[in-house]
């Protein structure tokens, strides 16, 4: 019997197969009703930073029930020629219209509210209203209302305007519009292409049907289980809607690469990397901003659970499963095991490697030029009823800042109109009103809408909502809308992130310090983690804002579910090839996990795009980083090079 406490899990697993593997079939199938149903104990917000425009959106939607983070439809109306926008009559026309379609609560504020040119276009003839659905929060299913009034809406207006050309657009109505197009035929074809690819890879690379399952069932046990434990948390503090994305993708990884290695190295390996995601997961955790503490008790979930997984249910699956000898050696019987040295196949010449190395790192360092938020209005879809809206704004001169207004909540016993003459009167700043009606005002406060000129993920949208923050600080008025969520980001959760990465990567050294004796082995494993996060975070930028996309901006959360997972995957797979395991790994778990991605991903939808494409580069990058495998150094875990390998 083995001395190690990894092997002896182990061997107390083949010792009682039937009931472990039952307790793992309840695990999956139990488990996964479970989290189904605990779904909705997710903040399925998108925007909770913590930072003073959360705050300010917390306060509107108290006092006012809707807008805030949600950012406004937009009805835009083109008028016959000859027809005088600025009349009267014309514009009691439009407010009765919003009134009667935009549905019960709804706030609506437009030329006719305030008397401002700015919602005017420059040509004469095109107008447009702010509307803000009474039912919308920033939820699932609060986007889910405000689509549906979009397309009441929209209704409505061609009813009651017959002589006019109407419609209605605004981020949300562009975003639904992307997920209505679906995949077209030539994305129907990758995406199967790459489900195929995925079978393929992994027929390859394990050589029996079961060899291709028994890795999959790891990482949907696994993903089940860590979701299971990640809902229960969520019912004591706030857990963000993005985790769902960062732990199957991340079981699935995990679980082909440790498939791969040698039985007995692969399950001490695999305690070994786990216990250092854990623990840098665990600081992230730590940290009182919802993104970071969703990722970091997700990620600490996904390394725990495959620990157990890989100690218990692992063996079991290899005791019914064929493994193949290792390629270019012959099973001996009797003879006992020759330590020999084993020739890596995926060496490259020192030159080459230290070409792709600066690469890398150039990669890496475009992760500085991130620019944060949501993806521009222009790129968020190609066709549909919404651009078409979006298009037309432009056409009559009216800037797309006006898809993202800001919310100012002035207190009691304020001036409003004081507060909009003076918001007015901010660079950036198309116009600000103070709507009188009843929706805007309630409980002695009121609201100023204020609608700037750049949208808030551009350079000069951030410098708007920065200077409109600075000329009322200290006042009491609060700014708030859907213009401030991605500048309250970038403050909120990045400005965290260069306290938070060192102290996750500081943990996962000295667990790894621990558990190897090889502090050299031990920090090239972690620098080479925090490369590969940075290389998936590069990657986007370059892919997104500079290549032929063009987002102008990288959706807040993906690039820190990205490099969460690049983190975890990179420091798997520098540990297990430090312990001795086969160079295939790498790359096998790589290509599924890119190729896994990729088949559910494909298809027009700008933000999962964003998520897919990170992932994939992510899995890729790190798998070239580690090509010149790791030469073991003595320590704890150190394994034979010629234990019996399953690639």
């Amino acid at each position: 019997m083995s001395t190690e406490p990894a092997d002896r899990v182990g061997e107390f697993a083949l010792r009682h197969r039937a009931a472990a593997g039952a307790v793992w079939l309840l695990v999956l199938l139990l488990g996964g009703v479970a989290a189904v149903a605990g779904l909705g104990r997710l903040d399925q917000s998108f925007t909770a930073s913590g930072g003073p425009g959360h705050r300010a959106n917390q306060a509107v939607h108290e006092r006012y029930g809707n807008g805030a983070a949600v950012a406004p439809l937009v009805a835009v109306v083109t008028w016959p020629a000859g027809t005088d926008v600025r009349a009267r009559a014309t514009g009691e026309r439009l407010a009765e219209a919003l009134a009667a379609s935009a549905g019960r609560g709804a706030r609506t504020v437009s030329y006719a509210d305030t008397g401002d040119e700015g919602f005017l276009g420059a040509d004469g003839r095109t107008v447009y209203a702010l509307v803000y659905p009474g039912a919308g929060e920033p939820d699932l299913a609060g986007l889910a209302a405000v689509e549906e009034t979009a397309g009441s809406l929209r209704a409505g207006l061609r009813s009651a305007l017959p002589e006019a050309r109407t419609g209605v657009t605004g981020v949300l109505p562009l975003q639904h519009d992307s997920a209505l197009a679906g995949p077209g035929a030539a994305a129907l074809v990758a995406k199967a292409a790459c489900a195929v690819g995925l079978l393929v890879l992994l027929a390859l690379a394990f050589r029996s049907a079961l060899g291709v399952l028994a890795p999959l069932l790891l990482a949907a046990v696994t993903s089940v289980g860590a979701l299971v434990l990640v809902e229960a948390v969520a019912g004591f503090t706030g857990v963000s809607f993005v985790v769902v994305y960062l732990v199957p993708v991340t079981a699935l990884v995990v679980a082909v690469h440790r498939w791969a290695q040698p039985p007995g190295a692969g399950a001490r390996s695999a305690v070994t990397g786990g216990a250092a995601g854990a623990a840098a997961f665990a600081v992230l955790a730590l940290f009182p901003v919802s993104f970071l503490r969703s990722i970091g008790i997700a990620g600490a979930a996904v390394c725990l659970v495959g620990i157990a997984t890989s100690l218990t249910l692992a063996p079991v699956l290899r005791s019914v499963v064929p493994r193949p000898a290792a390629r270019g050696t012959r099973p001996a019987r009797d003879a006992p095991a020759v330590p020999r040295p084993a020739r890596n196949a995926f060496a490259v010449p020192r030159p080459l490697a230290a070409a792709g190395l600066v690469l890398l790192v150039l990669l890496a360092g475009a992760a500085t030029q991130l620019r944060v938020g949501n993806p521009e209005a222009r790129a968020l879809v190609e066709s549909g009823p919404s651009l078409d809206g979006l298009e037309r704004l432009g056409a009559a001169g009216v800037p797309s800042g006006v898809l993202n207004p800001l919310e100012v909540l002035v207190p009691e016993d304020a001036d409003a109109e004081a507060v909009a003459a003076r918001a007015a009167r901010v660079p950036g700043v198309l116009l600000a009103a103070a709507p009188e009606a009843a929706g805007w005002r309630r409980s002695g406060t009121a609201l100023v809408v204020v609608v700037p000129v750049a949208e808030p993920m551009t350079a000069a949208g951030a410098g708007t909502v920065a200077a409109l923050r600075s000329a009322f600080a200290g006042s009491g008025v609060l700014v708030g809308g859907s213009g401030v969520v991605d500048p309250d980001l970038v403050e909120g959760v990045y400005g965290l992130l260069p306290y938070a990465v060192p102290l996750a990567a500081l943990a996962a050294f000295g667990v790894l310090v621990r558990r190897t004796r090889a502090p050299g082995a031990a920090a090239r494993s972690v620098c080479g983690a925090l490369l590969a996060a940075g290389v998936s975070a590069g990657g986007l930028v370059v892919v997104w804002q500079w290549g032929p996309a063009d987002t102008g901006a990288v959706t807040g959360w993906v690039p820190l579910v990205v490099g969460a997972f690049a983190f975890c995957v990179s420091l798997e797979r520098s540990t297990a090839s430090a312990a001795g395991g086969p160079g295939r790994a790498g790359p096998v778990a790589a290509g599924a996990g890119a190729l896994a991605v990729l088949a559910v991903g494909i298809g027009p939808q700008v933000e999962l795009a964003l998520l897919v494409s990170g992932f994939a580069m992510g899995t890729v990058g790190d798998a070239l980083a580690g090509r010149a495998r790791v030469r073991p150094e003595a320590g704890r875990w150190s394994v034979h090079r010629n234990a019996t390998r399953l690639v």
